[in-house]
């Protein structure tokens, strides 16, 4: 063999042998390079998805409000944080049995707990639901209202103490129409002994309907004839907003006063503002721990009343529907609702 064809195969067998290491090489380097895609960077931990992976149950009650707020706030999780939303039926005691045993329904938007006490103390102490926010701004949801043309024409008359010495001037000498609730409510007990408190007796001409739908019509009807009325009702409630009232400073509240004014024997009445109500954003516990980006979310959830008996009158409204009203504040009213999402979801 010449040295020319030794030297020949040599180079050869050099470059076969070196192909197979060039490849692995490159397989290294490619598997190398997808590592970080596939991989979260050490010690960081991939955040859980803001609704969790389980739907969110949303209690309806079965009264208008509640019926609103749960439709809206289920719009409103799947919009803006694109949870999935069920809303079920339920009722105060119910849901709230429900929720501090299983933590099921997940939300209830309008829980009256003073009206379930023993209930709701029990799902507390067991650590399985409590409360976010209360569901409105406001916690006074009883008074006394006049309309806004009495209240223009008489500006000096803002509260219940003022009363007394303004009556006579509000009606020409005449009586003055006080609509209270019917009288088998407990609100008509109230009323009565707090326009004795106030000294109001010689002065009004205390009225109690029937019923509800003669409540309302009375006070419409007074409206309409421009007539100068005091009313008693309570919030949320369409008829706040489908006319212009102004609400009395009912002062302060007093607690022994005010359980001497719900009794039928109440020798020496003396004036109270109406009891405030415990009405909160139920949450069970499991979503303040296991998505607190929509705990957050329902913290931040208090509604005006005023808003709330504008929904209220619109849900009065000709073929409207609790499902389309909600649509509509989704759509119309996102100068509320973007304050309970906050500035952290687009």
């Amino acid at each position: 063999m010449t040295a020319r064809l030794l030297r020949a195969m040599l180079l050869l067998a050099v470059l076969v042998a070196a192909g197979p290491a060039a490849a692995q090489i490159t397989v290294l380097d490619q598997a190398q390079d997808a590592v970080p895609a596939q991989q979260a960077p050490a010690g960081e931990a991939t955040p859980p998805p803001p609704c969790g992976t389980q739907p969110i149950s949303i209690a309806r009650m079965s009264w208008p409000s509640a019926e609103l707020l749960a439709e809206i706030h289920a719009r409103i999780l799947a919009r803006a944080y694109g949870c999935d939303t069920r809303v079920t039926p339920g009722d105060l005691a119910a849901t709230g049995s429900s929720m501090g045993s299983t933590g099921q329904p997940a939300v209830a938007p309008e829980m009256w707990v003073t009206r379930i006490a023993d209930v709701w103390n029990s799902g507390i102490d067991a650590q399985m639901l409590r409360p976010a926010a209360p569901t409105y701004v406001e916690t006074a949801f009883e008074g006394w209202f006049m309309p806004d043309y009495l209240a223009a024409v008489h500006p000096e008359l803002v509260g219940i103490d003022g009363l007394a010495a303004a009556l006579p001037l509000l009606n020409g000498g005449v009586k003055v129409r006080f609509i209270s609730c019917p009288a088998d409510w407990a609100c008509a007990l109230i009323n009565r002994n707090l326009i004795a408190a106030l000294g109001l007796a010689g002065m009004v001409d205390l009225i109690e309907p029937g019923n509800r739908f003669e409540m309302d019509t009375l006070i419409a009807e007074a409206v309409s004839r421009k007539e100068p009325i005091l009313f008693y009702y309570w919030q949320p409630n369409a008829v706040l907003s489908q006319f212009n009232f102004v609400s009395l400073d009912m002062g302060n509240y007093d607690e022994e006063a005010a359980k001497c004014l719900a009794r039928l024997a109440c020798p020496s009445p003396s004036a109270s503002a109406f009891p405030g109500e415990t009405v909160v954003v139920a949450l069970a516990e499991w979503v303040f721990t296991d998505i607190p980006a929509i705990a957050a979310y329902f913290q931040r959830s208090s509604m005006p009343l005023a808003d709330m008996n504008g929904l209220l009158a619109q849900l009065n409204e000709p073929g409207a529907t609790v499902e389309g009203v909600a649509d509509r504040f989704v759509a119309e009213r996102e100068d509320i609702w973007r304050g309970w999402v906050g500035t952290t979801v687009p």
